[in-house]
């Protein structure tokens, strides 16, 4: 465990960039592509603006440049994303290497399970799925590849939250709101907390009706051949008339088993 936190603590230092290289432009024209989602999928430039902390004037110009480019669409006064945008995810998917080795493990999670099988890896506070295999489900929640769902709410989210660094977790759960997404969502942090270290301390992690009604997922960590934490590999599943104890005793060996076959690989 104490190099998957001295890995996090070297990741997060990397992270910081000499202003001389930094690029503004770059950074605010990202942020008006991050700033459509369901709730604003039609913004006016002055909606974008401040929803990106920027003049209208400026958002329009970076909006029209955008626009020029293909990523966004105009009727004159709304703005939106035109699937161009989706280019930027698929580059990831394509270039990465971790979604391309992954892929014939998680078919034999499927195999084994019988259940849909994802790696998720953190990006800020979201769980985003990067590799996925089997049928699907009827979740009403739609995981497809490259979607997000708020960590704290699956069982790849929770594993990985729970092996951050303690004082990390502890700012993270000082300043992140919980959101409740059914009567079974933890929104008390303290009992979050709680839940939290029980999977640090167990290895792999369980959740059960956080995000959907009557789904469970249950998770395993992937560490790759250095030691180092690099994602969650995952099954979700209907809870239909397996409890709880079943469906880990089921489910656990074959996601443990094969975390530890990719660990060379990865």
């Amino acid at each position: 465990m104490t190099s998957l936190i001295t890995s996090q603590r070297t990741s997060a230092s990397s992270a910081v960039l000499d202003k001389r290289d930094w690029i503004a432009g770059l950074e605010k024209g990202l942020s008006i592509i991050d700033a459509f989602d369901d709730a604003n999928p039609r913004m006016t430039a002055s909606q974008a603006g401040v929803r990106c902390g920027l003049t209208r004037t400026a958002a329009r110009r970076y909006l029209l440049t955008l626009q020029h480019l293909g990523y966004v669409a105009c009727d004159g006064k709304l703005f939106w994303l035109t699937p161009r945008v989706l280019r930027l995810g698929q580059a990831y998917l394509e270039s990465a290497r971790l979604p391309r080795i992954v892929q014939p493990f998680l078919q034999r999670v499927t195999s084994g399970t019988q259940e849909i099988a994802y790696v998720s890896v953190m990006d800020g506070d979201d769980i985003v799925y990067i590799a996925r295999n089997g049928s699907s489900r009827s979740m009403n929640t739609g995981i497809v590849l490259g979607s997000r769902v708020q960590a704290q709410v699956t069982a790849a989210g929770m594993l990985l939250l729970s092996m951050r660094a303690p004082e990390w977790l502890e700012n993270w759960l000082t300043h992140h709101e919980l959101k409740a997404y059914t009567t079974y969502t933890i929104s008390s942090k303290d009992r979050l907390r709680i839940e939290l270290a029980r999977i640090r301390q167990r290895g792999w992690a369980i959740s059960e009706q956080q995000l959907e009604l009557t789904y469970r997922g249950v998770a395993v960590p992937l560490i790759d051949r250095k030691g180092d934490l690099v994602g969650a590999l995952n099954v979700t599943m209907p809870m239909g008339h397996e409890s709880s104890d079943d469906a880990v005793q089921r489910v656990l060996p074959v996601l443990m088993e094969t975390a530890r076959a990719m660990r060379n690989l990865i």
